[in-house]
């Protein structure tokens, strides 16, 4: 059986571009390690029905496995890089979401 590939959804404001920007710059090296792939950011999203999620960035990104996106999450390089993230921005969520299984 494969690995279900799982997207990382994650919504906040950035307060503090430099505290930001610090993270930002160790975050893509980090993600590759763990088999991560960016897919996507965007300041201005629109909600075409409901309540809308808080506003700021939303960024998605996606792993090969649920095991490698908690090993990421878990590691401490990590860790200790977020501290920037969560220094720089004021965070809503970050979210785990589980992809569909191949119908092949």
């Amino acid at each position: 059986m494969t690995d279900i590939p799982v997207y990382i959804l994650a919504n906040f404001v950035i307060r503090d571009a430099a505290t930001y920007r610090v993270y930002e710059k160790g975050f893509f090296p980090l993600l590759k390690r763990y088999g991560g792939e960016f897919v996507t950011y965007d300041d201005a999203t629109e909600t075409l029905e409901g309540k809308a999620p808080p506003p700021g960035r939303i960024v998605i990104f996606k792993f090969p496995s649920e095991a490698a996106a908690k090993s990421w999450w878990a590691d401490p390089e990590y860790q200790a890089l977020s501290e920037h993230r969560r220094g720089g921005t004021d965070g809503q969520f970050v979210t785990l979401v589980h992809g569909l299984p191949s119908r092949g």
